[in-house]
């Protein structure tokens, strides 16, 4: 019997025939979130603007691209399946390929404040495309992995939608998944 977590990773079950002699096996399809790697990683700070400074005094990261996510930017948030209001200041830069979120939280019951209160501040978790957030969701709750925390409608169209996974006490992390809005509204600011 695989491990517990090779399990839940499993969704559903194919049949495949067998090239030598026509037996059948069974084989697992696994959830397809990780196939195209980390897009990105996300950090809970204390204090934004001072973190944004230090990373690119340091290390030279920017620009950085503040948005404040809450109502009426993000139309719809859910937590813990039910409608929410909280509010969070964000800065977006890149890393080479990696784009890096940190996060202040302004209010409201969130992920990030669970997380400030289980953990303190640091990395709270990784986001992960996907093309179809339905799909994505769906396919998470038939592998038994809840959302506890959504946004959507933060595009200037109406679309862009970030479901958070309840992963943290099977890897360590939470996994975001990330259908992003095909253009961005302009951010708040921008440092340097």
């Amino acid at each position: 019997m695989p491990h517990e977590a090779q399990r839940k990773l499993y969704c559903e079950n194919i049949q495949i025939q067998h090239p030598d002699g026509g037996k059948v096996k069974d084989k697992k399809k696994k959830l397809p979130f990780l196939e195209n790697g980390i897009a990105q990683i996300a950090l809970v700070v204390k204090d934004l603007d001072e973190t944004v400074k230090k990373y690119h005094e340091v290390f030279g990261i920017g620009p950085w691209h503040f948005y404040t996510y809450e109502k009426p930017f993000v139309k719809e948030m859910t937590y813990k399946g039910e409608d929410t209001d909280c509010s969070v200041r964000i800065a977006l830069s890149y890393f080479g390929p990696m784009r890096i979120e940190l996060i202040e939280v302004k209010e409201g019951d969130s992920v990030y404040e669970d997380f400030i209160k289980e953990h303190g501040y640091g990395v709270q978790h990784l986001g992960l495309l996907v093309e179809d957030m339905r799909m994505a969701v769906r396919q998470a709750a038939e592998a038994g992995y809840t959302v506890i925390q959504d946004g959507s409608g933060f595009g200037p169209d109406g679309d862009g939608h970030y479901a958070y996974l309840d992963t943290e006490d099977e890897f360590g992390v939470t996994f975001e998944l990330i259908e992003r809005p095909a253009r961005r509204h302009p951010p708040e600011k921008i440092y340097p």
